[in-house]
């Protein structure tokens, strides 16, 4: 934090006494709000006039005693590219500037992730992705807790092409091509995600204050003193304990030698956990060896695909290093040289330092090597050896994701640049205390909106997506207890859900299928932002409940062209309780728009469940646009 803290210095020290200097959303191929008033705005010395030129016309200005100015430009229309020239004692001139929707993606990673990680899923998206009339700023990942900040450290609008669009957010970049798509218009979206973030950190000083314990917790950061010290702490802790594992790994620099003796070592399947096998669960390095045979290498190019390992690896074929990757979410894709390999049998070898928790090979993942037009099943029985036994490394303080830090950082420097809406992609973070999640979303929802003056300003959230092992009967979850959270969102005006249950991996808490997430965005915005009044945008909602001799009857909103059991199976994910709480398995039909749900074992049921749990597999209730259910929970009791 130290660069950022001397960059800000720099930064008021220039605003007030030497020439003009703009924001960095203030730039070349910046995208700004179409049809609504935009504010250009700066620094300079005190009292020096500032000329405008822009579309034929000028607009003048005089800064304030503190160096700041503000232009407003009247509505424009969409369209461009335009320039814009700036005059002071310097001058500058602002290039390929288009006007448009610009859209705020925040969030945590799963908003973050960018398309480089998707790269594999959508080589034919990516390749095709030349726009000019998509582009991206992407907001640097940093927190503050003193104040607001004005500015960010970094930062450009570039826009959409086969090399630039890797660094786009997937979500965003989805969601953009489908509003370009539509309806012809520039779209810019501002990428303010940072992995892992809990809600209230995204929450201004004012609006945590509702929250007593967020914000006694704020209160300890904001002067910095007790970040500084964990962040040394943290550092050195976690510096110390990979020193400690490199320095007594008795593998290091012999164990990914092609020909090393190796007949002493174990073997277990992979992909698995070697905590379910002989070794047990211990923490530290682990090496992993596996002989395979190629046919003649023709290829130049080879690509090694091994799932995604818990937590880091580094990777040899035959001796020569390909890979690493330093934690457990990235999926592990290594493209090498071919001449690392030879005729015949040839030899993998991994390193893999675990530092908590169970160590191994994610399940249900590919694990093979591509060689030209054949590909090389590496799953199965692996060779192991412990190179170092370590204590779990003690966990991080994380002080980035402390309340209020990325709302300055993040979102404040913002608040002068109009939008058209804002895309939500969180909540994994936030599932420990599920209840308190509407009223953090209430509070963010209104911060933003006060922030950019408009109390309609479109919020449209994605809810989480199935996530985790099976249950194969009804229970508690938090995940499914958050997404009724977010469903009750819908109860402040002027927002959207994206259900997205049936998109995840029940393996991976970063699923892949970012284009299904963008288009159903896409599909709220049409509807909500849009005026596409008639669109189906959302699957079956639930809506209202009544109880008949011993069933229930549901009614539901959004129900298109009619309600469906997807793949012609019978309705699954409802469960019904009575006046005990305890939930059944309920068999559930389509009479209409309504759906009559009941156990023979339940006389009087009062409460029903759909898709409830971490990864409700198996929900399939639809409506015949394709769009599914958002799970939900409701009971008679409710009604009073």
């Amino acid at each position: 934090m130290k660069k950022t803290t001397l960059f800000f210095t720099f930064l008021l020290s220039v605003s007030l006494y030497s020439q003009i200097k703009l924001p960095r959303l203030i730039s070349d191929g910046m995208v700004l709000q179409r049809d609504t008033k935009v504010n250009i705005w700066g620094w300079a010395s005190p009292k020096e006039k500032i000329e405008l030129d822009f579309n034929h016309k000028t607009y003048k200005t005089t800064t304030s005693e503190d160096g700041k100015w503000t232009i407003v430009l009247p509505s424009q229309k969409a369209g461009g590219p335009y320039e814009m020239t700036l005059k002071a004692s310097n001058t500058i001139t602002l290039k390929n500037i288009l006007f448009g929707d610009v859209w705020l993606c925040s969030g945590q990673s799963n908003m973050e992730l960018p398309m480089d990680r998707l790269k594999d899923k959508y080589k034919d998206v990516i390749a095709k992705s030349e726009n000019p009339n998509i582009r991206q700023f992407l907001v640097p990942d940093e927190y503050y807790f003193a104040n607001e900040r004005v500015d960010f450290s970094s930062g450009e609008w570039i826009s959409a092409n086969p090399v630039s669009v890797l660094q786009f957010s997937g979500v965003g970049y989805f969601f953009a091509s489908e509003i370009y798509e539509k309806y012809k218009i520039p779209i810019g979206i501002i990428n303010s995600a940072l992995g892992g973030s809990p809600a209230e950190s995204w929450i201004s000083e004012a609006g945590i204050r509702k929250f007593p314990e967020y914000d006694k917790e704020y209160m300890k950061f904001k002067d910095g003193t007790l970040e500084k010290k964990i962040d040394e702490n943290d550092k050195k802790v976690s510096s110390n304990w990979y020193q400690l594992a490199n320095s007594t790994d008795i593998g290091l620099k012999k164990w990914s030698e092609p020909e090393l003796e190796d007949s002493d070592w174990k073997t277990m399947n992979v992909p698995g956990y070697w905590a379910d096998g002989e070794l047990g669960n211990v923490n530290g390095v682990v090496w992993f060896r596996k002989e395979f045979t190629a046919a003649k290498v023709n290829a130049t190019t080879a690509k090694l695909v091994l799932g995604r390992i818990v937590d880091a690896d580094s990777v040899y074929v035959n001796g020569s290093f390909v890979g690493t990757t330093s934690y457990m979410y990235p999926p592990r894709i290594y493209s090498f040289n071919a001449n690392f390999l030879k005729e015949g049998k040839n030899e993998i070898s991994i390193r893999v330092i675990n530092n908590t928790g169970r160590g191994g090979f994610v399940t249900d993942k590919p694990y093979e090597l591509t060689l030209g037009n054949d590909t090389i099943d590496l799953k199965g029985l692996w060779k192991y050896k412990l190179g170092a036994k370590m204590l779990p490394l003690p966990g991080q303080t994380f002080v980035r994701w402390k309340p209020v830090g990325l709302y300055n950082a993040m979102i404040a420097p913002l608040k002068n640049y109009p939008i058209k809406g804002v895309l939500w992609y969180q909540g994994e973070s936030s599932t420990k205390i599920p209840s308190e999640y509407f009223s953090l979303m209430q509070t963010l929802i209104d911060n933003l909106r006060t922030q950019w003056n408009n109390e309609k300003l479109p919020f449209l959230v994605v809810q989480l997506t199935n996530f985790m092992d099976v249950k194969m009967e009804p229970g508690e979850s938090n995940w499914a207890a958050l997404r009724q959270q977010q469903l009750n969102t819908l109860a402040i005006p002027n927002t959207g859900l994206a259900v997205t249950i049936d998109l995840g991996e029940w393996n991976d808490i970063h699923p892949l299928n970012k284009y299904d997430v963008g288009k159903r965005l896409s599909l709220q915005a049409r509807k909500l932002v849009y005026g596409e009044k008639n669109l189906v945008a959302s699957g079956p909602t639930f809506k209202a409940l009544e109880q008949k001799e011993n069933k229930l009857i549901l009614s539901f909103s959004d129900v298109g062209s009619g309600l469906i059991a997807k793949n012609n199976t019978p309705l699954k994910g409802f469960a019904i309780a009575g006046n005990d709480g305890k939930f059944v398995w309920a068999d559930a039909v389509i009479e209409g728009d309504k759906i009559i749900v009941s156990n023979a074992s339940i006389a009087n049921p009062i409460k029903v469940r759909y898709a409830w749990a971490d990864n409700p597999e198996g929900a399939n209730l639809y409506n015949k646009e394709n769009l599914p259910a958002s799970p939900f929970e409701a009971s008679l009791k409710d009604k009073k």
